[in-house]
């Protein structure tokens, strides 16, 4: 096994976990991924040489104690635990807990076991009770000497108890994170149901009200009518105004006079009136038939969406906060506060408990108050973004009331295919048309633009496209820079003054043509803007692209089936090679998610000597408990390691303690229905490029025309750490490996380390990455002159 380099021992001088002992617990509701912390949590800590325990039924089992209920945790023990929903180590509302004998005696157990870091991963309940008993630690001890159960010097030893904090609630309603474990894939039950009702709907002419969870906190009603392009949403931080029945029924009347055969309603199960009065099922339902008369039914998902395997996303989301939440533990001190670790966009933070359980609470105060924008805004930024894109979205303005732009804009798609891009689509035309836009739809990308397949696209022209995967406007690869003449001339033929251009690298390259054609054809000298959409997520200046979460689902999901078709066959290893061309983020992300030993990217180079390691790591595991492997390999990796040569050398060398399969996934990765994660994503981000296009042809019209030359008119829109960031392609060049096309730094590399460790590989850690104490920072408006601020 390759030795730790010298980066690696800073490390382990750093944050070495010898001596010391963390418990890992899930308290309160279930959530899918909470396996994948828990694994991430007892795999670091022993990793980094500490003793970890699990504690069996949250609190409850801290309080009873014995040997059962907390438990020294091995390597082996969290093995196939990744794949599987709710918590393997059982959750239990613990009465006894909130008392304070129970407090005293789950100290009691503690100290006996040497235990004082705790890692608990649950709502804001479970996570209060936790501060409160770090608060009262030093008290708890006192008690225990006086009662003759514990010594002075084990008061000494055990003197503070430190606790971090993961939030497992599908609900996301933890006010300080973008998302919550379980959240995500909560909403992949909710969308399968929405999508399979849609179609049973559309064969009846039938409106289906559908209850999805949520007593306080609309998130998941909210995002999954985002992704499903419901009529109408109900949920409790947004009542509707009085006079909102009539309304809903002119709308789903609207809808149904403009060839619509169905209609959705969601309504979070905690959704109210502006009089804090509770709006059920039955009583929307009741309304569409006495108002309408439409045929209507009520599904009620209940506990389906908090069942199942969890999502690519929940999966790579716990592991990170699961080994985040281990180096938070061994980096704090004596006066260092509770804190929960979280993700902000793309980056793990850490925030101080309580900030965010007191902000959740004033978010149920404002409710409670009836002060709902203000209960909005303490939701957070994310949730303020999706109600806001979904006004404007689900809400057609009448003509009278959009303002007179003059202004067309073309829409196209570049490219290979990926999952979220019609949603994409739908949310550029729908906004456009809010601005007071005419939207052009340009089939089969450059290439049809040349050709003059362009044709203006209404408002219902794009209903039902959330669902759908590839590109229904059709994509090419086709680059324009040999035919900028004939592009021109459609864009004059059809006064086109601004593009927006949805696709992977070959829509990045395309733009940087345009941008080079403006000097010698005025007709580009107009805003454009690219939002990238390729599986591959190979594009500069974004740390993600539309489809890939699709894909990873793809890759994770057949993973999940590969492994458990080994269940009956014992000390089996499985080669799976991924796409993405040269860019290793399918692989090695998808690794993290689906638990592999290893994944070979083209991005870190590899040889015989390293296939040779892996091959006897494999060996040594295949002795043990652990008797199945899984290899994934990304397709141009290397040109002479092929998957089969992988393959074979894997079938030699392992001849005797384990055999091979190989596996090709192919073009599986790039079909099927978007995630909600891909749906949500290019809903907003198109819907945020489309509010800075309306504002770069208002800043730009000069003597009754849009004239826009400079490079900040050219850009590129890309999630960037913790924001959407408008960036200048010409700035990218710099940023980019046009051979191999990538860019010349790649985030999801500092992910790897993460997937060897979980795989037991020896390497070195780049904790500078890792999440440091910031306070919770509460959501401010933007200000009004920037509408893509409120975005």
């Amino acid at each position: 096994m390759a030795q730790p380099d010298n980066q690696s021992k800073r490390f382990f001088e750093s944050l070495s976990g010898a001596g010391k002992s963390i418990a890992v617990l899930t308290s309160g509701g279930d959530a899918q991924g909470m396996n994948a912390a828990v694994r991430a949590v007892v795999r670091m800590g022993i990793y980094v040489g500490a003793k970890v325990y699990f504690i069996r039924e949250g609190y409850q089992g801290m309080v009873d104690g014995g040997e059962e209920n907390i438990k020294e945790a091995s390597w082996e023990s969290v093995s196939s635990m990744l794949q599987m929903g709710g918590t393997v180590i059982g959750s239990a509302r613990c009465k006894e807990f909130r008392c304070h004998e129970g407090r005293l005696k789950a100290a009691h157990n503690l100290v006996q076991r040497g235990i004082t870091n705790l890692c608990v991963i649950g709502g804001d309940g479970s996570l209060t009770g936790a501060n409160l008993f770090r608060e009262e630690w030093s008290g708890l001890l006192e008690e225990l000497v006086q009662q003759g159960l514990i010594d002075e010097d084990a008061v000494q030893k055990y003197s503070a108890l430190h606790i971090v904090g993961m939030v497992g609630s599908i609900d996301n309603d933890f006010c300080g994170t973008d998302m919550t474990i379980g959240t995500d894939s909560a909403l992949h039950r909710i969308i399968e149901v929405v999508d399979a009702i849609m179609t049973t709907a559309q064969s009846h002419q039938r409106t289906f009200v559908l209850e999805v969870m949520g007593r306080h906190c609309g998130y998941l009603a909210l995002v999954s009518a985002l992704a499903c392009g419901a009529d109408w949403v109900l949920i409790p931080e947004m009542p509707p105004e009085d006079g909102w029945e009539e309304k809903m029924c002119q709308k789903l009347s609207a809808n149904r006079a403009g060839m619509k055969r169905l209609n959705i309603i969601i309504v979070a199960e905690g959704a109210i009136d502006c009089n804090n009065k509770p709006i059920t099922t039955d009583h929307v339902k009741d309304l569409v038939v006495r108002c309408l008369g439409f045929d209507t039914r009520v599904t009620i998902l209940g506990h389906v969406q908090r069942g199942g395997t969890p999502s690519a996303f929940d999966r790579i989301l716990a592991s990170r906060m699961g080994v985040e939440a281990v180096i938070a533990l061994l980096e704090t001190t004596a006066n260092t506060p509770a804190c929960v670790v979280s993700l902000c966009g793309n980056q793990a933070v850490r925030l101080p408990l309580m900030e965010c359980v007191q902000m959740t609470q004033e978010v149920q105060k404002a409710m409670d108050e009836k002060k709902f924008e203000e209960a909005v805004k303490l939701r957070g930024r994310s949730f303020e973004n999706n109600l806001k894109t979904y006004k404007l979205l689900a809400h057609r303005k009448l003509e009278s009331e959009l303002p007179h732009s003059n202004f067309n804009i073309a829409v196209l798609n570049v490219g290979a295919p990926a999952a979220g891009m019609n949603a994409a689509v739908r949310s550029a035309v729908r906004v456009g048309i809010s601005e007071g836009h005419k939207m052009f739809a340009v089939n089969d990308g450059f290439e049809g633009f040349y050709k003059g397949q362009i044709k203006e696209v209404k408002w219902a022209d794009v209903g039902g496209w959330t669902g759908q995967g590839g590109s229904l406007l059709g994509t090419k690869r086709t680059l324009p820079a040999k035919h900028v003449e004939k592009i021109a001339e459609q864009m004059r033929a059809h006064n086109i003054n601004a593009l927006l251009v949805i696709g992977g690298f070959e829509a990045y390259l395309g733009l940087m043509e345009l941008l080079e054609a403006r000097g010698k054809y005025d007709e580009f000298c107009v805003p454009m803007v690219m939002v990238p959409a390729t599986v591959s997520n190979n594009v500069p200046g974004s740390d993600l692209s539309i489809g890939a979460d699709t894909a990873l689902n793809a890759i994770t999901d057949t993973c999940d089936r590969i492994k458990q078709s080994a269940s009956g066959t014992k000390r089996r290893v499985f080669i799976i090679e991924t796409m993405g061309g040269y860019c290793g983020y399918l692989a090695s992300v998808g690794g993290l998610a689906a638990g592999a030993d290893a994944a070979y990217i083209y991005e870190e180079p590899f040889d015989i000597r390293d296939l040779q390691s892996n091959v006897e790591h494999l060996t040594e595991k295949m002795k043990g408990a652990i008797q199945r492997g899984l290899v994934l390999r990304n397709e141009n990796s290397n040109e002479n390691y092929t998957t089969d040569f992988i393959y074979q050398l894997y079938s030699e060398e392992g001849r005797g303690v384990f055999d091979c399969r190989k596996n090709v996934l192919g073009h599986m990765q790039q079909g099927g229905a978007p995630s909600p994660f891909d749906r949500n994503f290019g809903t907003k981000i198109s819907a945020k490029a489309m509010l800075w296009l309306t504002k770069k042809m208002n800043e730009t019209f000069r003597q009754g025309r849009v004239f826009a030359n400079t490079e900040d008119t050219c850009c590129l829109l890309g999630m960037r750490r913790r924001a959407l960031v408008f960036q200048p392609v010409v700035q990218l060049k710099d940023e980019t490996d046009f051979v191999h096309r990538i860019p010349k730094e790649q985030w999801w590399l500092k992910l790897r380390p993460l997937m060897k460790i979980l795989a037991k590989y020896k390497t070195s850690y780049d904790v500078s990455d890792s999440g440091q104490l910031e306070h919770v920072v509460r959501n401010i408006q933007p200000k009004e002159s920037d509408p893509s601020g409120a975005m």
